[in-house]
């Protein structure tokens, strides 16, 4: 019995293929631009169907909050990992409570029911 259990959840486990993105909980620091704060995402691409993905900053009620980035939409190969800097002007430190990418899928990409995949990381308060 525990090996059907143990057999079922590790097949179950290995079709949940997504992104991640770290750390869990960022913190902003002082760029080298006045009023300006950085983090620094980490995001690694698990999904060998999908290669590009969005960033976005919202708020503690899922309004999306003004930030810049290199890319707002970027290629990350499968099993690639890149660095992503986001900066916020200080004024808006205040209301960033998630940073969240979501996976973009290109319509010829897309073989039947496209699954679409967003991670979110939150502030640390």
């Amino acid at each position: 019995m525990i090996i059907r259990v143990l057999a079922a959840a590790s097949i179950f486990a290995n079709g949940a293929a997504s992104h991640e993105m770290t750390p869990t909980y960022f913190d902003f620091k002082p760029s080298y631009v006045d009023g300006v704060y950085v983090t620094t995402m980490s995001m690694w691409n698990r999904r060998n169907d999908v290669e590009y993905y969005e960033i976005s900053v919202f708020d503690d009620e899922w309004n999306n909050l003004p930030f810049a980035s290199r890319d707002r939409v970027f290629r990350l190969s499968y099993l690639s990992r890149e660095k992503i800097d986001i900066y916020i002007k200080q004024e808006d430190i205040k209301d960033v409570e998630y940073i969240c990418t979501s996976s973009k899928q290109l319509k010829s990409d897309v073989k039947s029911t496209g699954v679409k995949s967003t991670i979110c990381s939150r502030i640390e308060r």
